[in-house]
């Protein structure tokens, strides 16, 4: 059974008993991502630790490092490109 099926059967219900039909399904959920969100940022706040922190700046600090330049590999830089010939800026095609 699904969510529809469900609503469906708890609306008859309801409607025999009188009583007001449930919220359409779907209906809340971004409330409870809110409310989620809120907990977490409360229980942050709890620990001692900052209480928002935006997933683009967590992502920056993670794959960045300094002043938003992407860091060297530890085996130093990475070998020149194979298809670029030595002493040319291409292939030269004349």
């Amino acid at each position: 059974m699904d969510a529809i099926q469900q609503h469906m059967i708890d609306s008859y219900r309801a409607a025999q008993h009188g009583e007001l039909p449930p919220p359409l399904p779907g209906r809340h959920d971004w409330a409870v991502v809110r409310d989620v969100r809120d907990r977490r940022r409360f229980d942050a706040v709890v620990a001692g630790l900052p209480a928002c922190r935006r997933w683009r700046t967590a992502l920056r600090g993670l794959f960045t490092h300094g002043h938003g330049h992407r860091p060297t590999p530890p085996d130093g830089p990475a070998p020149p490109d194979s298809s670029t010939p030595p002493g040319g800026s291409g292939p030269s095609g004349v």
